[in-house]
């Protein structure tokens, strides 16, 4: 008799996850990156200098460095926010995370609590609302327009938790290259949005992951270097300016903040070749690898871009991405993209509905974001007349499933 090892799990255990069976034919979903752009040889160069050197030093947790990262890294990570996002600062205010998602599970786990409210923007990273909903933290959508989050709504969005008696505890919000959006937030507008931080006496978690990634027009100076009081927790990422199989992410923080983070991250530690590797590569050969890997990805926009308006034509309202690795994209009310996604998927296009990056469902429930980073020109080109097809097919629009310029 076999062991009944679902009987001896805690009660209301997840669900069994499915066996990976590989990448569909076309891939539109995730944070995947272009294949060609990796700079493997760069990095294999960069590893086997600093193992030669250091390599000893992987006996011992931390690298000799303490648990906050390897200090070479974190000097390099500062050095690099300095310079590309007009930051202020040094090795003391770099926390190194096993990816992004440890810093958002780490953040919020220092600053809320059940029952805390979050404003974020309507649109918003699916990863951030699956991590509130499971720490029964509640979140408010915050209207968007071009430059991203609107400080006006912002503030109205708060005096309204407040007036139904909740506690408004913390901001989270994308400013650049915002997920799933694209949008860029203005300068001006970071200023009015720690503005309402500063009257309502909240902190701001700044999520830059994707801030590297900009096509043209150059990278505003981060929420974080505006900050004249501590307020503002950033959380940045190598998953999408290098690879998203680097599981290297970074919080920079004030002391009295990253402290208390420090004090949560009890994993031993981030892996440690990743940032030897890292280390020794960021600086004039990430900045030239950031400017090749942009105009890759503006190829690759381009090119969803104009084979949505072939094959959807007026039924698609989209904007044409002039940053990031994302195309958020609108379809007429009488679509579900939650539908949508399901018969797709069982035909070899995957895409993410728009439910699962929205705040409020009817939102989300005629939006779908589109990965165009990893497929090939030709391999979008195909996926996108297939989905037109299945959109068609499952709810007649677009009209004409083929052909459809728009005009």
């Amino acid at each position: 008799m076999s062991f009944n090892a679902e009987s001896a799990m805690r009660v209301n255990p997840p669900a069994p996850a499915q066996s990976w069976k590989g990448f569909p034919k076309y891939n539109f979903v995730g944070g995947h990156n272009d294949s060609a752009s990796i700079p493997a040889k760069e990095l294999a160069v960069s590893v086997t200098s600093i193992l030669n050197r250091e390599g000893s030093d992987l006996a011992t947790y931390g690298l000799q460095s303490g648990p906050q990262g390897y200090t070479p890294f974190r000097e390099a990570i500062a050095s690099m926010l300095n310079r590309r996002a007009g930051m202020r600062e040094d090795a003391n205010s770099i926390l190194v995370t096993s990816g992004s998602l440890q810093a958002l599970s780490l953040i919020f786990d220092l600053f809320l609590d059940p029952g805390d409210v979050v404003l974020l923007e309507k649109a918003c990273y699916g990863g951030t609302l699956s991590r509130l909903r499971t720490r029964s933290v509640e979140y408010v959508g915050v209207e968007l327009d071009q430059e991203g989050m609107r400080a006006d709504s912002l503030d109205q969005a708060i005096r309204q938790v407040k007036a139904k008696g909740k506690r408004p505890k913390m901001i989270y919000t994308i400013p650049t290259v915002q997920n799933p959006t694209g949008r860029v937030m203005s300068e001006a507008r970071r200023h009015q949005i720690i503005a309402v931080a500063k009257e309502h006496d909240l902190p701001i978690f700044e999520d830059d992951c994707y801030a590297d990634l900009i096509f043209a027009g150059g990278r505003p100076p981060a929420i974080r270097a505006l900050d004249d009081d501590g307020r503002v927790v950033y959380c940045g990422s190598f998953s999408k300016s290098i690879g998203p199989a680097i599981r290297v992410g970074f919080i920079a923080a004030d002391w009295p903040i990253l402290s208390r983070l420090l004090a949560l991250k009890t994993d031993g530690g981030t892996g440690a070749i990743e940032q030897m590797a890292l280390s020794e590569y960021l600086g004039e050969k990430f900045d030239a690898h950031v400017d090749s890997l942009n105009k890759t990805l503006k190829t690759k926009a381009e090119a969803m871009a104009d084979a949505i308006d072939e094959h959807f034509g007026a039924s698609a309202e989209f904007e044409r991405p002039k940053s990031g690795i994302f195309l958020w994209l609108k379809l007429p009310d009488a679509v579900d993209t939650s539908r949508l996604y399901q018969v797709a998927s069982s035909e070899g296009v995957a895409i993410n509905p728009g439910a699962d990056w929205s705040t409020e469902e009817t939102y989300g429930k005629k939006r779908l974001r589109l990965c165009f980073a990893n497929p090939s020109v030709e391999n979008i080109r195909q996926g996108i007349s297939k989905l037109a097809d299945i959109c068609h097919r499952e709810f007649g629009i677009p009209h004409h499933s083929s052909n459809t310029q728009r005009q």
